[in-house]
């Protein structure tokens, strides 16, 4: 027994220094693991993503790049499974800057890269403008892709994704998507402020676009899903690796008998069609937005300021897909601006105040989206803005209506709901009031209004400059003019005589902007209008004397301001009645409570307007 024990002994002693082995073993693997997770945080998962070589060729696209590559940021794949293929050249501008700044804070996150810049020649020999596409340009396009092509094929790259600098994947799971899809060429539909976009659904006999019926219910939606083309381009994706996509390619030479336009994308269309490779796009999620290509006589500078307008239109008209939905209030009304590559310095410019002595956003505290949005459109549209708190309808109260001094007219009605004025439209009229006061207080000329909920109109700073020059070429005596508004009568309004950009102003709605000298507003506050208060937008065509109800202008007199309208109009609404996310803060808020006696002749519905509060109120059509 002793013997046994000894033996057993031993043998308990060698499992104990064996398992304590593995035990500290256990630990200094434990610890090199825990000390790299701060420098690789991949995923099991991720380390066997299919390989991607992302191909950007940048020309002139400085003003671009700082989105562009935000959105390349912020796409959801490894890095550290996608190369980098940049090339760049012929360049005006600060491009190749801007990519080699962006390279130097991102390379390391990449799996590799391979870059080559070149601004000299800054231009092609054949070309006359920076936008125009001579023979020479195209040919060094197809050089280029092809050989970004052949490069991915000999690093036996999974899949090639090209993407162009003026297109932005707003949807970052784009690239997952594509892959999904498990085509062999792929295009997510990319959507832009006209028809335009990156498919064709049909090409001519030279392979250029060709409208087909098919193509409009597919950029509108109408149909939804993965569909053949004819062509896709600008941002596409190629399986590399299907045995069919070996026939793919950008070069006509090594086609056969290649007979259409020496152009890259019909070149390449035409590949996949003899290599029998469907081309397809997929509009079943909302991939994100492309610029409307430019004209060959059209300018750098131009291209330039119609990015801004395209930068301006994704803060609103671009707003409402849920990809540029705010992530905690899930509000996708009021968009933030677009994405900028936190690896890209872009210089603030310098901004003004229109040629105007101050310039006022209106803005309810509890619309933070609204301010961001207002506040990020000032900014691109270098104007220096004194941002309003405005009163707020929820905040009053009988008792502040009356420390205030403020009195409904006796006799208002809403025209369209027949009932007093609501708290919002108080707090509405009383932050206009306080801007009238500061103008008249600080003595300024002429000020320019803003509301929080306008959407300007495409070069809004070159369209304004050109309406005030109008205006003073013509000598025109004015005291406020409306930027943008919600004509009642259109048949009522005539030109100013020798004006091409203002015209006379009847009945009106909206007051979301306009411009107004120091003699308007001293005649507004004259009219001492706290006390026999209508909603400001009643109150104006009142003081011009356009109202259609006698009874509610007979107290204000004169009635004799100066006020025009700018012609077309400069800014609109970001949303109208029963859209998605409109939004009345007028409307919104409770009916004072207050006596008001009915007038024996009540206030008409304007001419033109419908009487159907179903269908029509004074902040739209419906």
């Amino acid at each position: 027994m002793q013997t046994h024990d000894k033996s057993l002994n031993f043998l308990y002693s060698h499992v104990i220094r064996k398992a304590f082995l593995v035990y500290l073993i256990y630990l200094t693997t434990v610890r090199a693991v825990s000390e790299n997770s701060g420098a690789n945080t991949t995923s099991p998962t991720d380390n066997h993503k299919p390989t991607v070589l992302l191909v950007i060729l940048a020309r002139n696209k400085g003003h671009t790049l700082p989105e562009f590559l935000g959105y390349i940021d912020n796409l959801n794949y490894p890095k550290n499974r996608i190369s980098l293929w940049i090339r760049s050249d012929h360049n005006i501008d600060r491009t190749t800057g801007i990519l080699q700044e962006w390279l130097d804070g991102v390379g390391q996150l990449y799996h590799s890269y391979n870059a080559t810049f070149s601004n000299e020649p800054s231009a092609y020999k054949d070309e006359t403008g920076p936008v125009q596409w001579p023979n020479s340009r195209f040919r060094h396009l197809i050089a280029l892709k092809e050989e970004a092509l052949l490069a991915a094929r000999r690093m036996w790259a999974d899949f090639i994704f090209f993407v162009d600098c003026d297109n932005f994947l707003e949807n970052e799971e784009t690239l997952n998507v594509l892959i999904q899809e498990e085509k062999t060429l792929i295009a997510p539909m990319l959507e832009s402020s006209t028809a335009y976009s990156n498919f064709w659904c049909g090409q001519d006999e030279e392979g250029y676009y060709k409208r087909t019926e098919e193509y409009m219910p597919t950029l509108k939606r109408d149909r939804l899903g993965c569909f053949e083309v004819a062509l896709i381009h600008s941002t596409f994706l190629i399986d590399l690796r299907r045995r069919s996509s070996d026939l793919l390619t950008f070069e006509p030479s090594k086609l056969k008998s290649y007979d259409k336009a020496f152009d890259d994308l019909i070149i390449f269309a035409q590949s996949a069609k003899d290599a029998g490779v469907p081309m397809v796009v997929c509009n079943h999620e909302e991939f994100g937005h492309l610029t409307v290509p430019r004209q060959p006589d059209e300018t750098h500078s131009f291209d330039i300021a119609s990015f801004s307008n395209f930068k301006l239109d994704a803060m609103t008209q671009f707003s409402q897909y849920p990809y540029r939905w705010n992530q905690t209030d899930k509000h996708y009304g009021e968009a933030g601006p677009l994405l900028v590559s936190d690896y890209v310095s872009v210089p603030e410019a310098p901004a003004d105040t229109l040629g105007f002595d101050q310039v006022f956003l209106i803005n309810l505290v509890r619309r933070p989206l609204r301010r961001r949005r207002m506040l990020a459109s000032l900014a691109e549209l270098r104007v220096r803005a004194q941002l309003v708190d405005a009163t707020d309808g929820k905040q009053l109260n009988d008792t502040w209506l009356k420390e205030v001094g403020i009195r409904q007219l006796p006799g208002y009605a809403d025209p369209y709901h027949q009932r007093p004025m609501t708290m919002g439209e108080i707090g509405c009229f009383y932050s206009h009031y306080r801007v009238w006061r500061e103008i008249v207080d600080k003595g300024y000329r002429h000020a320019i209004v803003f509301e929080d909920d306008v959407r300007f109109v495409n070069f809004f700073r070159t369209e304004l400059d050109a309406m005030m020059e109008d205006v003073r070429r013509i000598g025109l005596d004015w005291e406020l003019i409306y930027l943008g508004r919600k004509i009642l009568d259109v048949n009522k309004e005539d030109w100013v005589s020798g004006a091409s950009r203002v015209c006379h102003v009847s009945y009106t709605y909206w007051t979301i902007s306009y411009v107004i000298s120091n003699a308007g507003a001293r005649k507004l506050l004259a009219q001492r209008p706290l006390q026999k208060m209508v909603p400001v937008d009643e109150f104006l065509p009142i003081m011009f004397d356009q109202h259609p109800t006698s009874a509610w202008s007979a107290p204000f007199s004169p009635r004799d301001l100066k006020a025009y309208s700018a012609a077309p109009m400069l800014v609109f609404p970001t949303h109208y009645v029963a859209e998605d996310n409109y939004v009345s803060d007028t409307e919104d808020s409770i009916v004072i409570q207050e006596e008001t006696p009915q007038l024996a002749d009540p206030p008409a519905v304007p001419s033109g307007v419908i009487k159907d509060e179903k269908l029509v109120d004074k902040h739209g059509e419906l």
